[in-house]
């Protein structure tokens, strides 16, 4: 290509943003930046630092800016799916794990931390074609994109569909629906009211409920928005 094309999708947890930006970077030919494997990967890093434990809902704020600059994030394709690696170990799967899903938004929300990853974030969209998912990319990381979207869900259908991945693959499977719903709601609590770069939707985008709708619906209904944007 070209011209880089940017495309931002914004939203909630399990709004199933991954999911979808996943297909589409695949039939499109760009490259797709799981912002939020990030933001897991610095947490689960903080985590083995003995930084941040379960529970916590504050930090030494100097101690994870001092951490970033011995972390290292990358992502490779597989059979499986995207994997991501912190420092060249394989942590696609812990970084999915209860305990660190209930500390992220903690980390995320940390000025250092959110600086640092925005940049890295710039640097990969400076030289690709990009679809970004997260929850400040469309407000904040690439504020210029030519599609941003807004996706969104309810919290009972947002809930369910975690507790389904959560049991396909093995992991968390202990945490009732009940329990993974009010985690969610948690999380869109905190996401939305942090200071630095909030949860919320972008004046351009398009907002884009996926409530009642299956993935081939949604992947349709998005793509038809970025050959609008951009042919």
């Amino acid at each position: 290509m070209t011209t880089k094309t940017q495309v931002a999708i914004d939203g909630p947890a399990s709004a199933g943003k991954s999911t979808i930006a996943k297909i589409i970077a695949a039939q499109m030919g760009y490259i797709y930046v799981d912002t939020g494997a990030m933001y897991r990967a610095i947490t689960l890093a903080a985590m083995q630092a003995n930084l941040i434990q379960v529970g916590q809902t504050a930090v030494d704020e100097t101690s994870i800016s001092n951490l970033l600059a011995n972390v290292q994030i990358s992502f490779a394709p597989s059979e499986q799916g995207q994997l991501v690696f912190l420092n060249q170990v394989d942590v696609t799967e812990d970084i999915r794990q209860a305990n660190v899903n209930s500390l992220v938004s903690v980390i995320a929300a940390i000025p250092a931390v959110r600086t640092e990853l925005v940049e890295r974030q710039r640097q990969l969209a400076a030289t690709s074609s990009v679809i970004m998912d997260g929850r400040d990319i469309g407000t904040t990381v690439l504020p210029n994109a030519q599609v941003k979207i807004f996706l969104v869900a309810s919290v009972a259908e947002r809930g369910q569909r975690r507790f389904a991945e959560n049991q396909a693959k093995g992991i968390d499977t202990d945490l009732t629906l009940d329990e993974i719903k009010e985690s969610i709601a948690r999380r869109d609590y905190l996401d939305s009211r942090r200071e630095v770069s909030p949860l919320k939707q972008a004046d351009d985008a398009v907002l884009v409920d996926t409530t009642g709708l299956s993935i081939d619906q949604v992947v349709a209904k998005i793509t038809d928005l970025i050959k609008q944007k951009i042919g």
